[in-house]
């Protein structure tokens, strides 16, 4: 009974199959007159072989009544049935057939494009890819080219993928409109496979087609990494016009990571010119602004983003409320006015991250003196994931380091890394506890584990090398480990102040004085401002020297490098 009765279910289910094939327009047929007996049998068959466990044989059945009918339905389900069955080489037999039949239908190559491709068989793909986009109508091209590297992703060689893209795009990098798109796809084929010089020619090829197009733009800024001039020049030439404000941002986003301040921020202030309604620009720029020390401007465009963006309930922009939040109830903090640093916090959307948001609270009970209060908010969240119960601890650290209570941070710290013995953050955030307990041995262990762990992040070399500077021993050492850091991230200004210490406390004070100057202009910032200050005390520059000071007091006032420097050379503000 179970039997026929699934033979019923076939039966209707191959009729339908059959009736969608026909004219739409067309009256419903009442039984499947197109169909002899015999191959209504055999699609019966073929179906039944294919779900009772027998696929090679059901794929037999429907490719031989697809090539008596010539039709696509059952040419599609006999590929199908072999892809079920994981067998590439039938299915590509199947949609080879197809096309074959039908050579006038694009739908088989496309099937063979795929199928290609998970057959890691990369010049055929590239064959089909081409004769897929020969019969595109032209409305449909730019699209297609735009989603190759997605198709060509699972091909393990990259270069050869991108060999076999550039390849059958040669007809259409020629072309326009289309070319821009042609040289962008080759550009991002390039990039993944790690040819960076390639990568930037075909953008700067795809600017040259269309300057009006976003791709060329968005495939430059990911290959900002290098610093190539042409490449720099053709987005400083692309930012001149109106580009949309999300690649000024990403733009701006990417100088900033670069440590290119002033210019990032020029990008930033010609974004809200000229896109007021921009939310985000607000808030990048203002966070900017406040890291640069330029606290009132900080304030107001981070209260211009809180009130366009308040009404926006959408997941990234409750979280860039918070963050402008949390920002502004620091500053105000920092001015003195606690109750509207307290205000601004109370405005927190619900989805706000409970670790920053905790510091934040700690930070502020801290500076009321109540600091078992402030313990007690940051031991009290609530973490639901190992990644959150790490940052809960690093939280808690970083703020009993900074408030001068290392020793309490170092068992927290320590029985964290115990579980989790490879951890970098960790383990930094130990060596800076052990840096403040002055336990110098134990934190060059820990900060050499860091470097085998993460080889490509300068954090480490600089803390070393800053440490040995700082305490005047083993300086050759210490600068050697310092410019392994420069070489990394030739741009950040703490690591251009740790090489600008080495070289002072070395005697080379001329060179100290060039050094710490840009990295204070690049960044003006309080531990900059203590050695850049201390440079020109002795170099006999005392009048210049306590104006640095004071600015950087002004910057933070509790800092503990500039402050023991200020009590050390005893200089009264």
């Amino acid at each position: 009974m179970k039997f026929w009765f699934r033979l019923a279910i076939l039966s209707s289910c191959i009729v339908g199959a059959w009736a969608q094939t026909t004219d739409p327009k067309a009256e419903p047929a009442a039984a499947p007159s197109a169909l002899d007996a015999v191959l209504f049998y055999q699609l019966l068959l073929g179906e039944l072989n294919a779900r009772e466990g027998s696929p090679g044989a059901g794929f037999s059945m429907l490719l031989d009544a697809a090539r008596k009918t010539r039709d696509p339905a059952l040419f599609q389900r006999a590929v199908d049935i072999a892809l079920q069955a994981r067998s590439g080489d039938a299915a590509l037999q199947a949609a080879q057939t197809w096309k074959r039949e039908l050579p006038q239908d694009s739908e088989p190559n496309r099937f063979i494009l795929q199928i290609l491709l998970a057959l890691n068989r990369p010049e055929e793909a590239g064959q089909a890819l081409l004769v897929s986009l020969n019969e595109l109508p032209a409305a449909e091209l730019t699209g297609a080219m735009a989603s190759v590297p997605r198709l060509f992703a699972p091909l393990p060689d990259k270069k050869r993928a991108a060999d076999v893209v550039e390849k059958a795009l040669t007809k259409y990098t020629a072309k326009v409109p289309g070319s821009a798109t042609a040289w962008t796809t080759i550009g991002r084929m390039r990039r993944d496979a790690g040819q960076e010089d390639l990568a930037i020619e075909a953008a700067l090829k795809a600017r040259t087609a269309d300057t009006s197009s976003p791709g060329p733009i968005i495939l430059g800024l990911s290959l900002m990494g290098s610093a190539n001039p042409k490449l720099q020049a053709m987005l400083d030439e692309a930012m001149q016009g109106n580009v949309l404000p999300e690649l000024r941002l990403g733009y701006a986003r990417t100088l900033i990571s670069q440590q290119q301040y002033p210019k990032a921020l020029h990008e930033l202030t010609q974004l809200n010119a000229k896109h007021p309604e921009f939310a985000e620009g607000w808030l990048i720029r203002g966070l900017l602004l406040q890291d640069m020390g330029q606290i009132a401007e900080a304030q107001q465009q981070l209260s211009q983003f809180v009130q366009l963006n308040a009404k926006n309930t959408e997941p990234e922009q409750q979280a860039g409320q918070a963050e402008a939040l949390m920002a502004l109830s620091q500053i105000a903090q920092r001015q003195g006015q606690l109750d509207q640093a307290q205000k601004w916090l109370a405005q927190m959307p619900a989805t706000a991250d409970p670790i920053k948001l905790a510091s934040r609270q700690a930070d502020l009970l801290a500076q009321q003196g109540r600091m078992s209060e402030a313990r007690l908010v940051l031991a009290q969240v609530k973490t639901s994931s190992p990644e959150q119960a790490k940052r809960k601890t690093l939280a808690q650290s970083q703020w009993l380091r900074e408030h001068l209570q290392s020793a309490q941070a170092y068992p927290l710290v320590q029985a964290a890394l115990k579980e989790s013995p490879e951890d970098a953050d960790l383990a930094s955030e130990l060596a800076m506890v052990t840096e403040k307990l002055q336990r110098h041995d134990e934190m060059e262990r820990l900060l050499r584990q860091v470097m085998k762990l993460r080889p490509k992040d300068p954090q480490a070399f600089n803390a070393l090398g800053y440490s040995l500077a700082d305490r005047n021993v083993r300086l050759p050492e210490a600068r050697v480990l310092i410019e392994q850091a420069v070489a990394l991230t030739p741009q950040d200004p703490y690591i251009q102040d740790s090489l600008g210490w080495v070289a002072f406390r070395q005697g080379q004070h001329a060179e100290a004085l060039k050094i710490l100057t840009a990295a204070y202009k690049a960044k003006p910032d309080a531990e900059i401002a203590a050695h850049l200050g201390e440079v020109l005390w002795a170099m006999g520059n005392t009048q210049e020297a306590g104006a640095i000071w004071r600015e950087g007091l002004l910057l933070k006032a509790d800092n503990e490098t500039l402050l023991e420097t200020l009590k050390r050379l005893n200089f009264k503000p």
